[in-house]
């Protein structure tokens, strides 16, 4: 049976590899049969076998070094040395590893779906262009962590990124593999080193490094630049089979752009899928991936929040009708931090923010591509406002279910059109118009995957209501303080406090604190994605710092920062130990503050402080509703970081970026 054993390594290794028996391999493999082959490179061949692991039977990739390869020992034991240590849900996981006389053998997660290059050249597959987009959107996560993200001082620079090198889940997840050629190098110097022996491969090769020898992390960009165009054109990187002028992909592309003829190297299938807007905005971030001097290339993380943006893009394209869909794509023009011309930069729509008198900041005025409702029809679409459609009730008042049409969100009928959420602020609110009017210029302007979107807005007279999109599984707390049946597992916390965490990320890259962070505002949709609602609190830091000072305390109780409720002090880290809050409340199954509980217990942070210290008594602190199905490590290692975001002095909080990284490692290694 395979043992979890250490082996040496130039790096510390943060998880002991599993070392397999050779005749384990054999029987995995059933002898290596040749009808078990899923795919074969420069290393050898990989094939489909199930291995015991521990006293589990899994399903693997087994990889074996052919004796002919060019690839060798040194390769072999590279990947085996990156990957037994890195650990994200967008990179491929390494189970173990075989070495016997002269067979060098890998064993990996099985990734069903094989690999992006098999989808797109040789199996065709009919993938969406919202596909397409969530595949790089996850190849470029993988990338952006090995980069910045792992832990390691000095970065990881994959060298080899290609379609064939991206791997794809059964859920379509893509995850990042084949780090023979991987090497470690500072992350705070863009040179690596210098090397006369060139390799990687031909069509994804950096020109850069192929005349200087200089390896750096935007050789990996340079690829993935490489990457984009692949799935835009559904085009390989080289091909011979074309006439000599076409066969390199990016020579190609950039002359096609050059004569004018961006439409035509889409690839047809998609050709119609593909909004005008998303369309240039993409093909942006690739032509900047590919740019000749790498000092002009983006970061990854650059990258990662340019495709994201496309994709909000997209999704709201699709939702839109053609007629209003300019209107709408106008919008997210400005969420891409890397448009080459002035008259788009993201930044331009921020220079028109303004504080009232409580000194909440806002946008002087609401976005105008914001639906402006009538009254009449609100009051139609949620049946006047009948109780049996109320959603949920808080400080600012009722939240109703209304029913509009999809395409122009005029009022419907219950079950016709599409469902909203209609928040309606009661007359003797404590929370008043100041804040509705700040969450109408806020929320307006704001385009990720994870913030609630504000559809629209009435006021008249006297009534003030916001109306968003309808999130089905409501908010977060419903799941953690009411007797729902259904229970979220432990991996499902987990990929609501990443998502939680990527919205804080682009909120913060944005200057914009949340200021009143608490579980509540975590909305839920259908497949339990966590988006940030409720942004009557929000407020923008100084453009010359993070820092703000206010005379007026907000917030909710419990949740906090206790150098905001002392003085005024709000700053990004007052955020962060909000969501430290809610992590320990996901984790507990507690509410932030409950004085129903004995002395001692009543403040969570308290209470979890006194007892985390001892890893024995960690099943005192999880929520008994996940039956112990969890691992122990990845539970130990969220609550810790929990508590380091409620530390009391702000600056030994980790920020948003570090709380997220962490997270999708966890997730990785322990879900």
């Amino acid at each position: 049976m395979a043992k979890s054993e250490p082996f040496a390594s130039s790096v510390q290794s943060a998880q002991p590899c599993c070392h397999f028996e050779f005749p384990e391999i054999l029987l995995a493999t059933e002898n290596f049969d040749e009808s078990l082959v899923i795919g074969s490179g420069g290393f050898g061949k990989v094939y489909k076998g199930n291995l015991i692991y521990g006293s589990s039977l899994f399903v693997a990739a087994i990889k074996r070094l052919d004796s002919m390869s060019n690839q060798g020992a040194a390769e072999f034991w590279a990947e085996v040395e990156m990957l037994s240590r890195l650990r994200h849900c967008n990179l491929v996981s390494l189970i173990g590893y075989c070495n016997y006389e002269k067979e060098m053998i890998l064993v990996y997660e099985y990734m069903h779906n094989g690999t992006l290059d098999d989808h797109l050249h040789k199996l065709r597959t009919p993938l969406s262009w919202l596909q397409r987009l969530n595949i790089c959107i996850g190849a470029s996560r993988g990338l952006h962590y090995l980069h910045t993200g792992t832990g390691i001082t000095s970065g990881v620079i994959h060298r080899d990124v290609k379609s064939s090198n991206i791997l794809l889940h059964e859920s379509w997840a893509a995850k990042i593999s084949d780090f023979g050629l991987s090497k470690i190098g500072p992350t705070n110097q863009p040179s690596t080193y210098v090397n006369t022996l060139i390799k990687g491969t031909f069509g994804y090769l950096d020109p850069n490094y192929f005349t200087t020898g200089k390896l750096t992390r935007k050789s990996d960009v340079y690829a993935f630049g490489v990457v984009l165009l692949e799935v835009l054109c559904r085009k390989r990187a080289v091909d011979r089979s074309l006439d000599e002028e076409e066969w390199g992909l990016v020579t190609w592309v950039q002359d096609s752009i050059k004569d004018g003829n961006l439409k035509r190297i889409i690839d047809l299938d998609v050709r119609d899928e593909i909004s005008p807007k998303c369309l240039k905005e993409f093909v942006s971030i690739a032509e900047r991936c590919l740019h000749n001097s790498p000092r002009q290339r983006p970061t990854m993380a650059e990258v990662v929040v340019g495709l994201e943006s496309v994709l909000v893009l997209q999704e709201k394209f699709n939702k839109s009708l053609q007629a209003t869909s300019r209107t709408i794509l106008s919008r997210m023009a400005n969420v891409l931090p890397f448009i080459s011309n002035g008259e788009n930069s993201g930044d331009s729509k921020f220079s028109s923010k303004s504080k009232d008198n409580n000194g909440i900041a806002h946008f002087q005025s609401p976005s105008p591509n914001l639906k402006v409702f009538k009254f009449s029809d609100l009051e139609k679409s949620t049946r006047k406002f009948s109780l049996d459609l109320l959603l949920g009730e808080g400080g600012f008042g009722k939240v109703f279910l209304g029913w509009v049409e999809e395409n122009t969100l005029a009022p419907s009928k219950q079950g016709v059109g599409i469902p909203v959420a209609v928040k309606r602020l009661k007359q003797k609110s404590s929370q008043g118009p100041a804040q509705w009017l700040a969450e109408v210029n806020f929320l307006g302007y704001m385009d990720h995957p994870n913030i609630v979107r504000l559809l629209g807005y009435c006021k008249d007279e006297s009534e003030h209501l916001l109306v968003y999109e309808y999130m089905p599984n409501r908010s977060f707390d419903r799941f953690l303080f009411t007797d729902i049946a259904k229970r979220l597992s432990w991996g499902t916390r987990l990929m609501i406090m990443i998502g939680v965490a990527r919205g804080l990320t682009y909120l913060h890259s944005k200057n914009v604190m949340c200021r009143g962070l608490k579980s509540g505002d975590i909305l839920l949709d259908e497949d339990y994605n966590a988006k940030l609602g409720d942004f009557g609190l929000v407020k923008y830091g100084p453009e010359t710092g993070e820092t703000h000072v206010t005379t007026r305390v907000m917030g909710t109780y419990g949740y906090a920062a206790p150098e905001y409720i002392l003085t005024g002090h709000l700053t990004t880290k007052s955020d962060i130990y909000g969501y430290g809050i809610v992590l320990l409340v996901s984790i507990t199954g507690r509410k932030a503050m409950d004085v129903r509980r004995p002395e001692g217990q009543q403040s969570l942070v308290d209470w979890a402080s006194s007892i985390q210290s001892n890893r024995k008594n960690l099943k005192e602190i999880m929520d008994p509703r996940l039956e112990h199905n969890y691992s122990v490590q990845g539970a130990f290692e969220c609550v810790a970081l929990a508590l380091r975001c409620v530390a009391n002095k702000p600056k030994d909080r980790p920020s948003s970026e570090e709380i997220l990284q962490s997270l999708e490692q966890i997730y990785a290694l322990y879900k």
